[in-house]
């Protein structure tokens, strides 16, 4: 979601042809989006790592094994 936010943002500085800097707000660090989406994709992996196997655990005990294999 953070990463489409980005890319909306730049596509909205791109039609009201302003320049990227003065719209974004990057407060002069060029990287600034790139590290944004960077760090919500770390996030995002780390999530999945961690929670994946508490999610199969919770799906186990509202769905029988047997409806699993069907």
């Amino acid at each position: 979601m953070s990463a489409s936010y980005e890319l909306i943002e730049w596509a909205a500085a791109e039609m009201m042809g302003q320049g990227a800097d003065a719209f974004l707000g990057t407060q002069g660090y060029a990287w600034d989006t790139q590290s944004d989406m960077l760090m919500a994709l770390i996030g995002a992996i780390v999530t999945q790592v961690v929670l994946g196997k508490v999610q199969d655990r919770q799906l186990l005990r509202i769905l029988p094994l047997s409806a699993c294999a069907s």
